[in-house]
């Protein structure tokens, strides 16, 4: 006896399905490729915050829904000239630290800010040495369409501090953001401004 198990039937009925249909679901489409901005933010002071801003209002736009993609963000210290390296200006034993933020926070921040963007500290030593191990930079987040920090406000903002600055000297800090603007979809743009606008207070 045969027993008729169907299966070239459901075979041929899976055939003769149309072909499924694929959507792309990515958070954002890319309208330039990848380029730099930079900022110096020069400190002229210890125990005390210098700020610097950097304008992002030529490639964040509401109605188009375009915003900036962060990839990474480092930092360059440099003394007083550029012919001046850091250790001019940051005596032994202390620390410099660096933020950019997407608010005016008009101060530093804790790590979990959510308007964090990117930061880093530039430790010396009592005995000289030179050490960035507590807060690493640069800060890379990836290159691809779904890598990166999206940022919707006009501004990114940058906030230092040294907690000592030799005489007659200034640190100056260059921060280096790789980027791209990119065009969002209604929904992914609405909830990255929600959650800044959360983060404000």
């Amino acid at each position: 006896m045969t027993i008729w198990s169907g299966e070239p039937a459901l075979a041929l009925r899976r055939k003769r399905q149309p072909p499924a249909t694929y959507r792309d679901d990515t958070m954002a489409s890319k309208k330039t490729s990848m380029f730099t901005l930079t900022e110096r933010l020069t400190i002229n002071a210890a125990t005390t915050d210098a700020q610097a801003t950097i304008d992002l209002g030529s490639y964040v736009d509401v109605g188009d829904r375009q915003a900036l993609q962060v990839h990474g963000v480092d930092f360059i210290f440099q003394g007083t000239t550029a012919n001046n390296g850091a250790g001019t200006a940051l005596p032994d034993d202390n620390v410099a630290i660096v933020q950019v933020t997407d608010l005016n926070r008009a101060a530093l921040v804790f790590a979990d800010d959510r308007a964090l963007v990117a930061s880093a500290q530039l430790q010396r030593s009592a005995d000289g040495q030179f050490d960035h191990r507590a807060d690493q930079y640069p800060d890379n987040f990836g290159k691809g369409s779904e890598d990166g920090r999206y940022v919707v406000n006009d501004q990114l903002y940058i906030t230092g501090r040294m907690s000592a600055l030799t005489s007659g000297q200034s640190m100056n800090v260059t921060v280096r953001v790789n980027c791209s603007i990119v065009t969002l979809s209604a929904k992914d743009f609405m909830a990255i401004a929600i959650q800044s606008t959360a983060a404000d207070n």
